[in-house]
């Protein structure tokens, strides 16, 4: 059974001055999930938002929170961020590696979707003993950190290669993705795709949307 295609609008790329209007304003366009990066300034050189501010997003919308931790010591965290209202809980492999199982088990035992994500540096061969356990699959196309860099397309290998072994669990595909980048992942087996430049930065977010599922835009 093909899985749906998901467009996950990145908050980061919203005004942070009026978050619940922005969140409507991309959920009347037709998103699928809200995506919150959660950065400690640690694992990676920024900063933004902790469990706090998670929990009043959640009072504001009713869709998905895909919430994704780029910090260091993800499994001490994961309980806080699913009591504050996250959905779906994905971290990064380079940030759990000495011990990837005894995080999946913190991550799991929190009642949330569980994903594992992956640098674009870090070969994809490391998922192989946990792709069976997690939900989603998290592939950055960018260096974790920053918006609005520019979409590495070898990185779509390893998406082909998650398909090809076995891996029917969501694909989710994070950094530069346009109308054209959307094309790439969306044929190399990816099926949630974040946008946040893209989205938030356009005229018309339901337009950029429909152009990422590969739809015509509304009349």
């Amino acid at each position: 059974m093909a899985l749906p295609l998901r467009v996950a609008p990145s908050l980061l790329a919203s005004d942070f001055t009026r978050l619940a209007e922005e969140m409507q304003r991309v959920e009347d366009a037709g998103a699928d999930w809200h995506h919150v990066d959660v950065m400690d300034g640690h694992f990676v050189p920024n900063l933004t938002l902790g469990p706090p501010v998670i929990a009043k997003l959640r009072q504001v919308s009713t869709l998905p929170l895909d919430v994704h931790l780029m910090i260091e010591q993800p499994a001490a965290w994961a309980k806080r961020y699913a009591e504050a209202g996250a959905d779906l809980l994905s971290f990064h492999y380079e940030a759990a590696q000495d011990d990837v199982e005894g995080s999946l088990q913190a991550f799991q035992n929190t009642g949330c979707k569980v994903g594992l994500v992956l640098n674009p540096d870090t070969p994809v061969e490391v998922l192989k003993p946990f792709w069976s356990q997690v939900d989603l699959i998290l592939i950055m196309s960018v260096f974790a950190g920053f918006g609005g860099q520019k979409f590495i397309p070898e990185v779509l290998d390893k998406v082909r290669q998650l398909r090809d072994w076995g891996f029917e669990g969501d694909l989710e595909m994070d950094g530069g993705i346009n109308e054209e980048t959307a094309q790439l992942c969306r044929q190399a087996g990816a099926n949630v795709l974040v946008a946040g430049t893209y989205v938030f930065g356009s005229p018309s977010a339901k337009k950029a949307i429909q152009s990422l599922r590969g739809l015509p835009a509304p009349a």
